[in-house]
């Protein structure tokens, strides 16, 4: 079972996606960015998950210091965020992240695609 890693700060929205998706992979989750990165560093992953919006560290400074680590700069991040203006899937694309799944999700099989595409490539 391929191992996903949540990071958000929003009780809900962890609860939610271990709803749609905690059948499929194993889910490991973190409230804020630096118990995620120590996590991540500890136990690896396959692919993470990032909120933009957290509180201490944004998710655009965590990516940073993934991609920064060797141990962590070959796990796909996918941004997982409200933030869906104009611009924003772009932006934060160009930042570093891998692929974008605006929140609220209203196309699950939009989800399990950009996963399965990430994680296959590994």
């Amino acid at each position: 079972m391929r191992r996903l890693t949540l990071i958000d700060d929003c009780a809900d929205n962890r609860l939610l996606i271990q709803a749609l998706l905690g059948a499929r992979y194993q889910i490991t989750e973190y409230e804020s960015g630096l118990p995620g990165l120590e996590g991540i560093r500890r136990t690896g992953a396959d692919l993470i998950l990032l909120d933009i919006s957290l509180p201490g560290m944004s998710g655009p400074e965590v990516l940073q210091h993934l991609k920064a680590d060797s141990v962590t700069a070959s796990i796909p991040v996918v941004a997982l965020t409200a933030h869906a203006m104009v611009g924003d899937r772009e932006r934060f694309l160009a930042a570093g992240f891998d692929d974008y799944v605006s929140k609220p999700i209203v196309d699950l099989s939009c989800l399990f695609a950009t996963i399965e595409r990430l994680t296959e490539a590994r």
